[in-house]
């Protein structure tokens, strides 16, 4: 039976009924309600405007509700809206893996469809640990971030994030990453667990580790540890998850490392921040080890809206925005505004670190200790909340990560209001 909620607002409804995800329900304050997006805001449906400077949690590159990858959404769900993807396909699946591996080394050869970078870090884990074929290790950096599922989440290793199902995670190798002043102890580290013999795979966040903090490390040691494991059979997986689509600069942080690694895990922006997606990219080496006759060797692995042909759709209208001279004159302006403001407060005492990557810019506040939970992180919160500003810090970090069609006038609002915490907290 349909249940009622009679004079009641579009809060009152959900607080009714609606589990939101990472929140607190008996301390957070009411969600806002949001009814329309257009470019880098979002509306309440009480008319109040909110800057996205986030891009609602990294999945929005070219602004909401974008006009040209709204039509092509239309005219797929006109024309196809799903078809099962084992022993069928689709033009926009296949037009999608063709144009994303020419953006790749000829290396890679095929691409694995799932639904969102949780899953396309599942499928990367399957097939490594599948194609070794023994009971081995997998290798990943302390204070990773790869996803909710189990899998991913114990491939990050124990964290805060996962800290209620440690006992049900396998376990992992977790060593250092090779953060500056720190990278001769996180290659002894590295070594150490390669000479064990024990390690079938090595997953990392390529040169930025994103919801651990947006914490910068040696993409020339990253690049060393890819080809010693490789070397020694070792499978390597790049979650770019976050990374991908331009948001360090490159298109793929992938491309600017010395050697390419195996496996590389897609998400995010991957749709324009329109629909769920993932993709995991594979070498062929990886796909031709499960050619068999033998059914049973097959990568028995899907799910049932494995590429969507909305979802599929979107995601090469985004990818024709992305290719466009104007994103990539607007990502380049994005990171000349983050390093102006660097520059001019990077030095604040207030102030541990200011770092700049690409479109990424990310702030540590100075606090006795840095945490996920720390207080600081709801203050700031409900500040630009109320200055119509959506961010939402790790604890006392502060990072912006804007659509890429913000303006500098947006950025600076963001900044100015950046420089009020500084100046007048406590």
């Amino acid at each position: 039976m349909e249940r009622n909620y009679p004079h009641s607002s579009l809060v009152e409804r959900d607080l009714a009924c609606i589990w939101h995800p990472f929140t607190q329900a008996q301390t957070e304050p009411p969600p806002i309600a949001i009814v329309k997006g257009e470019g880098a805001y979002l509306y309440s449906d009480a008319g109040d405007a909110y800057l996205d400077g986030i891009s609602s949690w990294w999945t929005n590159l070219h602004g909401h509700c974008h006009p040209y990858i709204a039509e092509k959404i239309a005219n797929q769900a006109q024309e196809l809206d799903h078809v099962i993807f084992a022993g069928y396909t689709h033009p926009q699946a296949v037009t999608f893996a063709e144009r994303l591996l020419a953006l790749f080394p000829q290396d890679y050869s095929h691409v694995f469809y799932s639904d969102n970078g949780s899953t396309a870090v599942e499928m990367a884990l399957k097939m490594a640990f599948q194609a070794k074929g023994n009971g081995k290790k997998l290798l990943s950096f302390r204070n990773a971030y790869h996803g909710d599922t189990f899998g991913a989440m114990a491939a990050a290793g124990k964290s805060h994030y996962n800290q209620h199902f440690w006992p049900y995670l396998f376990e992992v190798h977790s060593i250092l990453p090779p953060f500056s002043g720190e990278e001769e102890k996180s290659w002894q580290e590295f070594e150490n667990a390669i000479e064990t013999g024990e390690i079938a795979a090595f997953i990392f966040e390529p040169t930025i580790q994103g919801a651990g903090g947006m914490l910068l490390h040696s993409g020339e040691i990253l690049s060393k540890m890819i080809k010693r494991c490789q070397k020694d059979g070792i499978i390597t997986i790049a979650d770019e998850v976050m990374t991908g689509f331009g948001r360090t600069g490159p298109l793929f942080v992938c491309s600017t490392l010395q050697t390419a690694p195996d496996l590389i895990c897609l998400s995010k922006g991957i749709t324009g921040g329109f629909l769920p997606m993932g993709a995991t990219v594979a070498k062929k080496f990886i796909f031709d080890s499960f050619l068999s006759p033998d059914l049973t060797r097959a990568f028995l692995q899907g799910h049932s809206y494995t590429a969507n042909p909305i979802a599929c759709a979107a995601a090469n209208a985004s990818l024709d925005l992305l290719l466009e001279s104007n994103c990539s004159h607007a990502r380049i302006m994005i990171e000349s505004e983050h390093r102006l403001f660097q520059k001019q407060w990077k030095s604040h005492p207030k102030l541990h670190r200011c770092d700049v990557l690409g479109t990424i810019l990310a702030i540590e506040y100075k606090t006795e200790k840095t945490s996920y939970y720390h207080p600081l992180k709801q203050r700031l919160v409900d500040f630009f909340k109320a200055e119509g500003v959506l961010l939402r810090p790790f604890g006392n970090i502060l990072y912006v990560l804007p659509p890429y069609c913000i303006s500098r006038m947006d950025l600076q609002k963001i900044y100015s209001l950046i420089a009020i915490t500084l100046e007048e907290r406590s």
